[in-house]
């Protein structure tokens, strides 16, 4: 999941049934358990589910279209093919991750509806614009590196098939975080040129990498409960500050410096200090307001009309496929 920035929207409402075995459901989370489709479970819990799975899925494909921008533009073939490897993923990601959402009884189709019409959101950080090659490594250090700080405790999160989807997005996101790490290295060992636009590169990724894990926990009213589901294993403020933690060391092998004053390791705490956030800007962001928002969706959404063609045809075959099976029975 590319961050908890989605704040409080309301999850998608299907019809499914209300009545469960609260304890039985209790019991199941308190012992660590998995809950599974077919399994009972609150409707909330399932809204909530429905909710974050399909943001998530939401937030790779729109994802693709950032990093997709600089294929062509990559300045060797195998930048090319490492970057087209790292799109292909996030499409695949895209993929896990409705399919997952389709376990809780919603339609794929519904979502992606939902996502053009703005009735579901998706991470706040696609809303920036590329405009280096050296955007292409920052994204993949400090935007993948704070998607795999949220996304690797979702990989023991208390609904089965998004836990077992997230092994597999953990483990290719820990390739992008590679990546984008030694795309910036190369540039800040480069020339003086090539290290300056990987530091203005990072300038303007840094706050709204943090940003990424959403608003302080005060200001979260939805993270409470989905620790206590076992949907979360964290709080926003405690992912922020791993993040903080993991990446100040490595800018320092980088060459690079992260454009917070304020950052100092705290030995009281144990922990990096760094500066406080303007979160006004998330919510701009979120509210449609951002640098990209509406070139985001118009790409969406004109891509989806070009590629009807392609469901007509599967949906045709599909059909062809299902009445000749039937007259082989």
């Amino acid at each position: 999941m590319y961050g908890n920035d989605f704040g409080t929207d309301q999850p998608p409402g299907t019809e499914h049934d209300t009545h469960h075995d609260a304890e039985a459901f209790t019991a199941l989370l308190a012992d660590e358990g998995r809950v599974e489709p077919r399994d009972d479970m609150p409707e909330a819990y399932r809204k909530t589910l429905v909710r974050q799975i399909a943001q998530h899925a939401h937030s790779e494909i729109i994802g693709m279209q950032p990093e997709g921008n600089w294929i062509s533009r990559a300045p060797s073939l195998r930048r090319k093919a490492i970057l087209m490897a790292k799109v292909q993923d996030e499409a695949g990601h895209g993929l896990y991750l409705y399919a997952a959402a389709e376990t809780l009884g919603v339609d794929r189709a519904d979502l992606i509806d939902q996502l053009h019409s703005g009735r579901q959101k998706y991470s706040s950080i696609f809303n920036y614009p590329t405009l280096t090659w050296a955007d292409v490594g920052a994204i993949g250090w400090l935007v993948d590196g704070a998607a795999i700080t949220n996304q690797v405790p979702l990989c023991r999160c208390s609904y089965g098939p998004y836990a077992r989807a997230m092994v597999r997005v953990c483990k290719e996101e820990s390739f992008h975080q590679r990546q984008g790490f030694e795309i910036l290295h190369t540039l800040s060992h480069g020339t003086p040129e090539q290290k300056a636009m990987a530091q203005d590169a990072v300038n303007r990724y840094w706050w709204p990498s943090l940003m990424m894990f959403g608003p302080p926990d005060d200001d979260s009213p939805n993270s409470a409960q989905s620790m206590a589901w076992g949907i979360k294993r964290f709080s926003n403020d405690d992912l922020r500050q791993r993040f903080v933690d993991m990446t100040v060391p490595q800018s320092e092998a980088l060459g690079l410096s992260l454009p917070d004053p304020e950052i100092r390791w705290n030995d009281e705490r144990g922990h990096y200090a760094f500066g406080e956030i303007d979160f006004t800007e998330l919510f701009e962001v979120i509210k449609g307001n951002g640098p990209c928002n509406a070139e985001r969706m118009s790409h969406k959404q004109r891509a989806h009309a070009e590629g009807a063609w392609v469901r007509e045809a599967a949906d045709a075959y599909a059909a062809k496929h299902a009445v000749r099976s039937e007259s082989v029975a």
